[in-house]
């Protein structure tokens, strides 16, 4: 599967804040990732029309089981109703099941850093961990 490049379905004003969330998720097992890899595509989907959505994309790894996702919202509500609705809330709820870790970072940037590199979301993403 490849990656998902950056993809924005509603650019934000040029003088806004996004709110960006990265995450990082690794299954137990070779079959998870394919699992979750069959499911990215419809998620992808449903962010393209999600209200508040201003960008996304998606890094496979299938091989070694891993999934980063980054995506920039309107704001926190904005993400947190994307999340709460269909078809992620039950593709996330099935994840549980084969998941083995998973990462999550949240921040806000300006919109003319938009869109964010993978460099920084992975940046962020590790700074976070360390945390714990």
């Amino acid at each position: 599967m490849p990656d998902m490049p950056w993809t924005t379905p509603t650019a934000p004003a040029p003088d806004a804040e996004v709110y960006v969330m990265a995450s990082r998720f690794e299954t137990k097992t070779l079959l998870g990732a394919l699992r979750f890899a069959l499911r990215s595509p419809g998620i992808v989907l449903q962010i393209r029309k999600a209200p508040g959505a201003h960008g996304a994309a998606l890094r496979a790894r299938i091989g070694a089981r891993t999934f980063l996702t980054l995506s920039a919202w309107e704001n926190r509500d904005a993400l947190h109703r994307f999340a709460r609705s269909e078809p992620h809330r039950s593709n996330a709820r099935a994840a549980a099941a084969f998941m083995k870790d998973s990462a999550f970072t949240f921040w806000t940037a300006p919109a003319s850093e938009l869109p964010i590199g993978w460099e920084e979301a992975e940046r962020r993403l590790a700074a976070e961990q360390a945390r714990y």
